[in-house]
């Protein structure tokens, strides 16, 4: 079975559609059915069925695909193989992020990668957390960087993953708030700006005041982005607890103010996961060694600049 059918054939088994199929292996509608035509008459059965909700899987394609996405991972070892044997370091790679962290933490990171590997060509692909983790499974990207929930990937034996810094959270208000209660039980009471439940932000948000025995406070406003939040907090619709680098620039322009959380302080794990292989490809290994000595402690919260007093009364 040549490769190029086998990932056609998994592209149709994730989008159960032909139209999404084609836009995601960059190919016609036509061509798509004719190689799913060709696989099944190979294979002398069907391997789809429609439903009112789409294409699925028939109990013969359900058999295929766990052979199909192996059968195309050894492909790919054994390209890197011929390549580390050859000593080559070249290709491509598809990196995963969430927004924020491509922007403050990536950004400037895989520009000095680049220039200092050439022959490395790279795509950047920015998505949540649990999508993030999908095409990782699905073989889709090559490594991910996302804060650590400590749960979805775990359960996961084909993923690998480094911490590779840990992020503080901070607690930022409007510029000019004073009245801030001391307890966390006083703080659940006020008004907070936070994201959706479903997205990395809010878990670490609810965990934050679950870990202390609190139920967490259902948020004044929810919205879909950190940016957002930074801006609606600035114009006094409530407080945030965030990681840090999302609110890096509106606290050096004083757009926030940065206040004491009560308790010990409270810091998230900036995680590097990956597909396990048996020979990583040369690309790929050259990536996960720089990003293992290039993302340097951050500093503790303690040890920052306020822009503006925060006691607590």
């Amino acid at each position: 079975m040549h490769s190029r059918l086998l990932k056609t054939f998994l592209a149709v088994a994730r989008s159960r559609n032909i139209t999404r199929a084609a836009r995601e292996v960059h190919l016609a509608q036509s061509s798509v059915s004719d190689q799913m035509q060709t696989l099944e008459a190979y294979l002398g059965t069907a391997l789809f069925v429609r439903s009112r909700t789409g294409l699925d899987l028939t109990p013969a394609g359900r058999t295929l695909q766990p052979y199909a996405e192996e059968l195309l991972m050894l492909a790919d070892e054994a390209r890197a193989a011929v390549q580390a044997g050859a000593g080559q370091v070249s290709g491509s790679l598809t990196i995963g992020a969430l927004e924020t962290i491509a922007s403050t933490r990536l950004a400037h990171w895989l520009a000095r990668f680049q220039a200092n590997h050439p022959d490395i060509a790279f795509r950047l692909t920015v998505a949540g957390s649990g999508e993030l983790l999908r095409k990782l499974g699905d073989g889709e990207i090559d490594v991910a960087f996302c804060f650590d929930r400590g749960d979805a990937f775990k359960r996961d034996e084909r993923l690998a993953r480094r911490t590779v810094s840990a992020e503080p959270l901070v607690l930022v208000g409007p510029p000019g708030q004073e009245e801030v209660r001391e307890e966390l039980a006083g703080l659940a009471a006020m008004n907070f700006v936070a994201t959706e439940p479903g997205c990395v932000y809010r878990h670490l948000f609810d965990t934050a005041f679950t870990e202390a025995g609190l139920a967490a406070p259902k948020p004044a406003c929810e919205v879909g982005s950190i940016g957002t939040i930074a801006g609606l907090v600035a114009a006094g619709a409530g407080f945030a607890l965030v990681p840090h680098m999302a609110v890096a620039e509106p606290l050096e322009r004083g757009e926030l103010i940065e206040m004491p959380w009560p308790g010990a302080a409270r810091t998230v794990a900036l995680a590097m996961i990956w597909r396990r292989r048996r020979v990583q490809p040369p690309a790929l290994k050259l990536l996960l060694t720089a990003a293992g000595g290039s993302f340097a402690p951050v500093k503790p919260a303690d040890a920052r600049p306020r822009h503006a007093a925060s006691s607590l009364s």
